[in-house]
């Protein structure tokens, strides 16, 4: 494998070349530090854009929605979706994929779907390194479908530029997610399903939610707009589109932007890091040398603090 050719062929549209370095990055490939040195001075300009809500609210469909007003505009756009673990391959189950073949044929729309793989968050673990290549690809805009897993859904806001968050009429128990910390993460509320009883009372508890809201971000604070849609419909898809435009001139004209993405990187570091730990802590369980410090700790000959002591001045090569 020619890393840099493989790296050229994505930059120039061809979709078999960015699935394959899709498919590389969720295998945890020995050459990824390889593909992420040779992506890193294309990437930057794309939008990340992340779309999370209680399971049923709508999120393929108004990620369809969102996906057809961007290509309206002239925007290149590829969507990972992040699908629940199949229990039998491990892979994912598809779904939402399935439910964007109208965009199928587009040359400008690339859609991958990827497995959570247990990983908690809404999001899968390989999902960093994936929007890298998307935006190294040059896609304009990254959108990311969450799983749809409720309240631990949270990953999303350290990746995405702008998070949206969908809720619908009917879903009582979305806005009392509210409280406890999900709806938090919001830089823009969308109501979908807003043609069905119970709409105006959504909206109205969610600007009761925002005006009650002390959210300070670098100053300014941003004001989280409301916009009702349906989805299966298309309408609402023009003031979604408004919404992020002007959320992404707030973030550029208060440092938000650069901010965030310092975090990101900061997060990916630090878990990659913690990777290569968990690796080496393996190794060492593979020697048995957690059992042996276990049986120190048993046999009151260790306590665990220092028995932890022991096993991280082994995996830094030094003494315990």
């Amino acid at each position: 494998m020619d890393v840099g050719e493989l790296v050229e062929q994505a930059r120039a549209g061809k979709a078999r070349a960015v699935a394959r370095l899709l498919s590389l990055v969720e295998d945890d490939h020995p050459r990824l530090p390889e593909i992420a040195a040779a992506l890193v001075p294309h990437t930057g300009a794309a939008t990340i854009v992340g779309l999370t809500g209680p399971p049923g609210v709508g999120k393929s469909t108004s990620t369809s929605m969102l996906l057809s007003a961007l290509r309206e505009r002239g925007k290149r756009v590829a969507v990972l979706a992040i699908d629940p673990s199949s229990p039998f391959s491990g892979g994912a189950l598809l779904g939402d994929r399935i439910r964007m073949t109208e965009h199928a044929t587009d040359s400008g729309v690339f859609i991958r779907s990827m497995a959570t793989r247990g990983h908690l968050g809404g999001l899968s673990s390989a999902t960093p390194a994936a929007v890298r290549v998307l935006d190294a690809a040059g896609f304009d805009v990254v959108l990311i479908e969450t799983v749809g897993v409720g309240q631990s859904e949270v990953d999303v806001v350290r990746l995405a530029d702008t998070t949206v968050v969908l809720l619908a009429p009917g879903m009582g128990d979305g806005i009392q997610a509210a409280k406890a910390g999900v709806l938090e993460i919001a830089d823009i509320f969308v109501v979908n399903k807003a043609d069905r009883p119970g709409a105006d009372a959504t909206v109205h508890e969610l600007r009761s939610l925002v005006a009650m809201s002390r959210r300070e971000i670098s100053g300014a604070s941003w004001r989280q707009p409301i916009v009702r849609t349906v989805a299966a419909e298309g309408v609402g898809a023009d003031e979604v589109v408004a919404a992020l435009a002007e959320h992404r001139t707030w973030l550029r004209e208060r440092g938000e932007l650069d901010r965030r993405r310092t975090g990101r990187a900061r997060a990916e570091i630090e878990a990659i890091a913690l990777r290569r730990l968990r690796s080496e802590l393996g190794e060492l369980r593979g020697r048995d040398r957690l059992g042996e410090l276990a049986e120190g700790v048993v046999a009151r000959e260790l306590d665990p603090y220092r028995a932890a002591d022991r096993l991280v001045a082994e995996l830094h090569g030094g003494q315990g």
